[in-house]
């Protein structure tokens, strides 16, 4: 303790000896040329080297570069931890004469209070919440109150009657749709579907190497039924001409943009695109849903209207959609160029290159085991223990089998799985399976059990043993083997 208290002073002198400046000088450091300062409470940071490996993007910077970043980071409240304020701290070169602006004004004031208080929360500002998995593997459609919120910016709150879509772009006339139009002029279609974010059980990942991240379970997925109209007929009647290969006919287009209605109060939207071809894919069945297992969207889950992109991540499921825009270009946003791409185990934030990997699309094939808890107690007189969980895999590929240890994968057993009937390749729900799972005999108190859990597709994929070799530095696509212990006990 007193060696870090000696740390802490060293700190503080440190801070104290550094120039002051004021804002005005601060405000003359806007570019690469005159170097990029901002201030972050009374620290004033040259943050010129970071801004081009910023994970964010360099544009996120630029918007704050001569001035404070204080407002950006009430916005992105992933950036209060103890990891990003030091390495802010790294790029301190003075002090903010005046001291620290006064607190911005709270962006998150009017988020939804409707949120159960069971939730795992990742985030709070913005909101970010798993539900425990015990309750997760309850029931083959997820509870709306129980499905995962994922939120990256303020929850909007927009009046169902004020709702308008529009569609823009390449090989389309501009329109605009109100919420009253896609119910009565277009056929609607109900899928079931999972939701998954692409960083679900990122917190496996640390057991390998540090990442950057929620620090998600295995509980950022459910998997609901989805009412709407499909995106191919809103196109279609917005103009669109389409090929028999998904191409737009006499149209440079080839990606479709959505754009939501959450943003960050500098203009700064949540945006995601998919290539156009999957947009008109007739089984595909990407929707712009309006109801959640029969019910109209609740805020977390992007009311009035959201995108589903059955089978991919669930970034790309674009909620409280304002526009849709066709274009030769997949969309501009970070989110699409930078934060959901998969890198090779030896990349690092060093050398990361963003443009060398394309965007997440469809999910690979994951399973998790739900029930024990890992760390729970078998009897040592137990023959058997019931075990439950999910799985899934993406790009409309149906569970075919799901295999259980409990001696770290030296002998396998089957389990019994609970489905939606699903076409060939629109496999879009999710999985649940049980398992009576027989125990070795002669157990002995004490003794620690390994229970792992692999699942497998109609295409033969599975999932690969441990999660060293699928590390990377985002924490995207965890879905090695699932792996509880559980301990014998003398009950």
């Amino acid at each position: 303790m007193a060696t870090e208290r000696g740390l802490v002073l060293q700190m503080d002198v440190h801070r104290i000896s550094l120039p002051v400046y004021t804002k005005e000088e601060v405000a003359k450091h806007r570019t690469k040329e005159t170097g990029i300062w901002v201030t972050y409470k009374d620290g004033v940071y040259d943050v010129t080297e970071w801004a081009a490996i910023h994970p964010g993007g360099e544009a996120r910077i630029m918007m704050a570069a001569g001035a404070a970043i204080d407002p950006f980071w009430a916005m992105y409240q992933q950036h209060n931890t103890a990891q990003v304020r030091d390495i802010l701290e790294g790029y301190r070169i003075g002090r903010l004469e005046g001291g620290p602006p006064p607190p911005p004004s709270d962006p998150y004031a009017n988020e939804p209070k409707d949120r159960l208080p069971v939730f795992i929360v990742r985030s709070s500002r913005p909101m970010n919440a798993e539900p425990p998995l015990e309750l997760l593997s309850g029931s083959l459609i997820t509870p709306t109150e129980l499905f995962y919120v994922r939120n990256h910016l303020p929850v909007p709150d927009i009046k169902e009657a004020e709702y308008k879509l529009t569609i823009a772009g390449e090989g389309v006339r501009h329109v605009e749709f109100s919420l009253e139009d896609l119910k009565t002029k277009f056929r609607s279609h109900t899928i079931a579907a999972v939701v998954q974010c692409s960083g679900n059980r990122r917190n496996e990942f640390y057991g390998v190497k540090e990442v950057q991240g929620l620090e998600w379970g295995g509980g950022a997925l459910g998997n609901a039924t989805w009412t709407g109209v499909k995106l191919s007929d809103v196109l279609a009647a917005a103009g669109l001409e389409a090929n028999p290969d998904g191409s737009a006919a006499g149209s440079a287009a080839r990606h479709v943009q959505f754009e939501g209605a959450d943003n960050d109060g500098a203009g700064l939207r949540y945006a995601a695109s998919i290539p156009l071809y999957k947009a008109l894919n007739a089984r595909g069945d990407v929707l712009l849903a309006y109801e959640m297992n029969g019910k109209p969207l609740t805020r977390d889950h992007g009311a009035p209207v959201r995108v589903v992109v059955p089978g991919a991540a669930g970034c790309r499921s674009v909620k409280w959609l304002e526009r849709v825009v066709l274009s030769a270009e997949e969309s501009s946003s970070q989110w699409q160029r930078k934060d959901y791409k998969g890198f090779s185990p030896n990349v690092d934030w060093d050398n990361v290159d963003w443009d060398s990997a394309p965007p997440i699309d469809a999910m690979p094939v994951t399973s998790m085991i739900c029930e024990p808890k890992d760390g729970s107690s078998v009897d040592v007189t137990d023959d058997t223990v019931a075990l439950k969980g999910y799985a899934w895999s993406g790009n409309g590929q149906k569970i075919v089998r799901v295999d259980v240890s409990c001696d770290g994968g030296q002998s396998w057993q089957t389990a019994e799985l609970e489905q939606v009937p699903q076409e060939y390749g629109r496999a879009w729900a999710w999985s649940l399976w049980t398992l009576e799972l027989e125990l070795p005999k002669n157990l002995k108190v004490g003794q620690t059990l390994d229970v792992v859990v692999k699942a497998t597709d109609e295409s033969y994929n599975t999932q690969p043993q441990k999660p060293d070799g699928i590390w990377n530095l985002r924490g995207v696509l965890c879905n090695s083997w699932h792996t509880i212990k559980l301990c014998v006990a003398d009950d």
